[in-house]
């Protein structure tokens, strides 16, 4: 890209983050605020943000999983849950919890509603922006808490780490009933090896395809299977706009998370529970309900193909065993940290 064209896409991109910025704070007004727990924020507090929807067989794992890596408040929107996690959250001690019944999709998946908390509470503290059914995994996460990380991306001058999210599925059917409630009981299976990567010229992210979805439901057309890369743990400034989900950011040198010199840098692995049993009728209601992609009827088939349970497990399946197995297959990265 020569010094006009980069110019002009920097151009492009600063109002992009200020539109984005700008549509944010506007739907600020349709948060309802159910249980405010802000006050009890510390300075260097680590910050969980997170949109939910009827995920309460995954919420106390959630909880309880990022509680252990040392997070110290979730902020919560809770999107018209029916299922009871809205009661469950709000008795959570750690949890500040707002409501909103707007569109999930006219949000931008919710990013406009977490943007506008986050302006607000995460600026200066390290912030992980999450969905119910990802749990971040990095290097020596067993022994090393997030405040352990940060302190050395702080030291490193690094602003945000990547993550892959990793599809994990069960060995059968992904209707048949679990004999466990901790969804890594039941999710023991992921594809190792069928990734393949673009980078955005302009906003410099590396965009991430592959897994067990491409593989069984994008085979014809791998270009429309779902993005797994993303920038979940950033020090947060309220200048600062996811474009979609948490796959990049703007301004651009935060996508920048993945080496491409020869080196290293650390990244994590954000390990999906979405092919816990109830699968089959959390997608028969996005059927109905079409809030989850910005062009609905190109996932169809998708949404139907999932209804009918079918079995993700395939003879090149690797049962997951932890961190270093994904270091060791290049899918994730502890990056000169040790």
């Amino acid at each position: 890209m020569n010094g006009t064209a980069a110019l002009w896409a920097a151009y492009r991109l600063r109002w992009r983050r200020r539109f984005l910025l700008a549509r944010s704070f506007a739907r600020h007004a349709r948060l309802l605020p159910r249980i405010d727990r802000t006050g009890f924020i510390r300075d260097g507090a680590i910050l969980v943000f997170a949109t939910v929807r009827n995920e309460l067989a995954r919420l106390p794992g959630f909880l309880t999983h990022h509680r252990d890596l040392g997070v110290d408040h979730f902020l919560i929107v809770d999107n018209a849950s029916t299922d009871g996690a809205t009661p469950f959250l709000a008795d959570q001690s750690d949890v500040s919890l707002w409501s909103t019944d707007d569109g999930y999709r006219d949000a931008r998946f919710g990013v406009d509603w977490l943007t506008c908390l986050q302006a607000r509470y995460g600026h200066g503290h390290w912030c992980l922006t999450l969905d119910a059914d990802e749990l971040l995994i990095y290097a020596h996460h067993e022994s090393r808490d997030l405040r352990a990380l940060t302190d050395w991306l702080d030291l490193t001058g690094r602003p945000a780490m990547g993550a892959l999210m990793l599809d994990l599925y069960p060995g059968g059917s992904l209707n048949a009933p679990g004999r466990s409630t901790d969804p890594l009981d039941h999710l023991t299976w992921f594809d190792a090896g069928n990734y393949v990567t673009t980078r955005h010229p302009d906003r410099r992210e590396l965009r991430i395809q592959g897994g067990p979805r491409a593989r069984a439901f994008f085979a014809d057309d791998p270009r429309r299977a779902p993005t797994l890369s993303k920038v979940p743990l950033v020090r947060w400034n309220r200048r600062y706009a996811y474009i979609a989900s948490t796959h990049a950011l703007l301004p651009p040198r935060l996508n920048e998370v993945y080496a491409t010199d020869g080196g290293e840098t650390p990244t994590g692995a954000l390990l999906h529970t979405k092919f816990l049993p109830d699968i089959g009728v959390r997608s028969a209601e996005e059927l109905s309900r079409r809030q989850m992609r910005a062009d609905p009827d190109l996932y169809d088939d998708y949404y139907e193909a999932l209804c009918a349970g079918p079995t993700l497990w395939h003879p090149t399946s690797t049962r997951y065993e932890g961190w270093r197995q994904l270091e060791a297959l290049g899918l994730m990265s502890r990056g000169g940290w040790e």
